[in-house]
């Protein structure tokens, strides 16, 4: 999270409804985030300065590992976008149906007040993803996601910024993983919709990933 202190202790009360830990990455904040967060219940570890979303997620999934009893883990964005009845529907498909990775996709569901440009880059995303990584989703870059302890052991997460939605991806296909993408609900209220992604983003994304899939090639 980073500058989420307006929205984030209501994100975490809801899910500690039914989770029973919920861990909270302060990505540098200058706000109060991460102390609302810790009120509201979460275990919030912090980065001293910002870093970007993958690294935050990466830091997340290794401090949740840490507890040897965590069988399934969640990622679930700070900014209230995503529904905790979603969340608790993947857990369970993990839970049950033999999957290692379950992923959310709005397209497949709904995403209410999701502005047209948006739209279109989101679904050209997907569209690049499936193209480089074989794995046909719909949606590329939906941060809710359900993943097996077995999978969260073996994901490495190189790119500190957005670009890490396609990395993931690309992970599932690369580890052969058991996966399945479900209908999720998107709510892009007026403040999420103001501290959504720029369209430039798209671009950076893009170049983001063509560099490490270059790298990554000449290994």
């Amino acid at each position: 999270m980073y500058g989420e202190e307006a929205v984030v202790g209501e994100v975490v009360a809801g899910l500690r409804e039914v989770f029973g830990h919920v861990v909270c990455v302060d990505d540098g904040s200058r706000d109060a985030s991460a102390a609302v967060a810790a009120a509201a219940g979460a275990r919030v570890v912090r980065h001293p300065v910002n870093l970007g979303q993958g690294a935050a997620l990466r830091t997340g999934i290794e401090f949740a590992l840490l507890d040897p009893d965590a069988r399934h883990l969640v990622t679930f964005d700070a900014d209230g976008q995503h529904r905790v009845a979603d969340a608790v529907r993947m857990v369970e498909l993990l839970r049950t149906g033999g999957y290692d990775v379950v992923l959310g996709s709005r397209f497949l569901g709904a995403a209410p007040g999701l502005p047209r440009g948006r739209r279109a880059l989101l679904r050209a995303a997907a569209a690049a993803t499936r193209l480089s990584t074989g794995i046909a989703v719909t949606d590329a870059h939906n941060g809710l996601r359900a993943l097996s302890r077995r999978f969260a052991e073996r994901l490495e997460i190189t790119l500190p910024g957005m670009a890490h939605a396609s990395e993931i991806t690309a992970a599932v296909g690369r580890l052969a993983a058991r996966w399945v993408e479900v209908p999720v609900t998107i709510d892009y209220t007026d403040y999420a919709r103001a501290k959504g992604q720029r369209s430039i983003n798209s671009v950076n994304i893009a170049f983001e990933v063509s560099v490490h899939q270059l790298f990554r090639s000449r290994r």
